[in-house]
């Protein structure tokens, strides 16, 4: 008999057991969820109907917030709808389907940050080349490499719990289906699957970690060459993204790049990077970005005249 039958739902308990708190906590992450869509979505449609917007740096930035507001409705939503309902439960079949596409957007969501430190590196380090070597056929491409990335990442992930057996306890203490809970709850040694999972996720962005702060050292110590407006630019540009990628790189290190035990500051930590991140980044990119802010006054005129 497959014991892994023996499981068919898991029980999420959430990020707290009091009534009160749940209620709390459902306003403030509708709350940020609204402001999340609202902000990643105009950012995508001002990319997408803005003719001053026409450069690789916006093409990446609206898939940026594209891939952000899918991946926070890939957890948010549930966790809602958790926080309101007295059975907190997921299907097997739902939770992993859960780890699969968390996993597959958050990848191709790093992999794009690596396009987009790339892409600034080549215009601010051979600004003459810059549009011979973004030309578009490049830029689908690497958007491309982004996307198989991502779903090689989350595939296998799939892979390693697919087979596994859950025949014990089906709570998680936790609020998303993930590796490390998952992993807890299986009815087999999952030491060599917890090794796998630090190399799959935490010595992954770690390295990509160093490899970007080390470019936009590149970066910066090549601003010397441009003229004080071009380098305030390129500092504001820059300063945009290696906010998000410390935002978004931190706690994942932190979360991954350790033996596969579960702690409790873990579902902050998860809360930082799936909720308040995707919710960052419009913000961080809108603020900082002048050509963004005139676009967006420019659509906003147009709407209302």
């Amino acid at each position: 008999m497959d014991q892994r039958n023996n499981v068919t739902e898991f029980i999420l308990l959430g990020l707290t057991q009091n009534v009160q708190g749940q209620k709390i906590l459902f306003v403030v992450f509708l709350l940020i969820y609204i402001v999340t869509m609202v902000g990643n979505l105009v950012i995508v449609i001002t990319v997408a109907i803005s003719p001053s917007l026409d450069a690789p740096m916006y093409f990446f930035l609206g898939y940026l917030s594209f891939l952000d507001a899918v991946y926070s409705t890939t957890v948010t939503p549930n966790m809602l709808m958790n926080l309101l309902s007295e059975k907190k439960t997921i299907s097997l079949q739902a939770c992993l389907t859960q780890l699969f596409i968390e996993h597959l957007f958050g990848g191709a969501e790093i992999l794009l940050l690596v396009v987009m430190a790339y892409d600034r590196y080549v215009a601010i380090c051979k600004p003459l080349h810059y549009m011979t070597i973004m030309n578009q056929r490049v830029c689908v491409l690497l958007l491309l490499f982004a996307c198989v990335g991502g779903f090689v990442h989350a595939v296998v992930h799939l892979l390693f719990v697919y087979n596994l057996p859950f025949c014990g306890t089906n709570v998680i203490d936790h609020f998303v289906c993930d590796m490390y809970p998952l992993l807890k709850l299986a009815c087999v040694d999952t030491y060599i699957i917890g090794l796998s999972v630090i190399a799959n996720d935490g010595a992954i962005c770690t390295i990509i970690f160093i490899l970007l702060l080390i470019s936009y050292g590149v970066i910066l110590h090549s601003l010397k060459n441009l003229s004080q407006e071009g380098r305030h630019k390129a500092l504001s540009t820059c300063g945009s993204h290696i906010t998000v990628v410390v935002f978004f790189f931190v706690p994942c290190i932190f979360m991954y790049m350790r033996p596969p035990y579960i702690l409790p500051i873990d579902k902050f930590l998860t809360v930082f990077y799936t909720v308040f991140t995707p919710m960052l980044n419009p913000l961080i990119y809108t603020l900082r970005n002048a050509e963004m802010k005139i676009a967006m006054k420019k659509i906003w005129t147009r709407q209302r005249k």
